[in-house]
């Protein structure tokens, strides 16, 4: 039996909310075929769509002459997203966690935590305008959920 042939796609959208549907359509219509989980899916899902959203809203400022950049690639371990945009960029590192003290109640950075959250590798470039997502199909372990094992 051969090999599964890797995907690796490129997508070009415009600044407009509404492309977020199609381009997840896509991307997790192939993850299915691949076999990968439902979990798997749904962290894709939920990541690619932040990572879209943030890219169209804060990265573009919703100027439809610009352009969002979703490269993606999958194979039998895992799935990558890169997410770039025509924006000035930012600093990931002094977006405030949203789970502490007064940023409880500003929308600020829930969209971040949740990419983190559910994928097992996030990075942006050096411009803070593209991010690089990777979901493993066998999840890393961490320490804690062996050690939660031995009670």
């Amino acid at each position: 039996m051969a090999p599964e042939e890797p995907i690796n796609r490129s997508v070009v959208v415009e600044s407009e909310p509404s492309v977020i549907a199609d381009v997840c359509k896509q991307v997790l219509s192939e993850l299915e075929v691949k076999g990968f989980s439902k979990d798997d899916i749904f962290a894709v899902h939920l990541a690619m769509g932040e990572a879209v959203i943030n890219a169209i809203k804060h990265g573009n400022k919703m100027d439809p002459g610009k352009k969002v950049t979703i490269n993606y690639s999958m194979d039998s371990d895992k799935v990558e997203v890169s997410v770039s945009d025509d924006g000035e960029g930012f600093n990931p590192e002094v977006v405030p966690d949203p789970r502490c003290g007064a940023n409880l109640y500003k929308p600020q950075g829930r969209g971040l935590l949740l990419i983190r959250s559910y994928m097992d590798v996030v990075k942006f470039n050096e411009n803070g305008n593209a991010i690089h997502m990777v979901r493993y199909r066998e999840r890393p372990r961490l320490i804690e959920d062996l050690s939660s094992n031995h009670t």
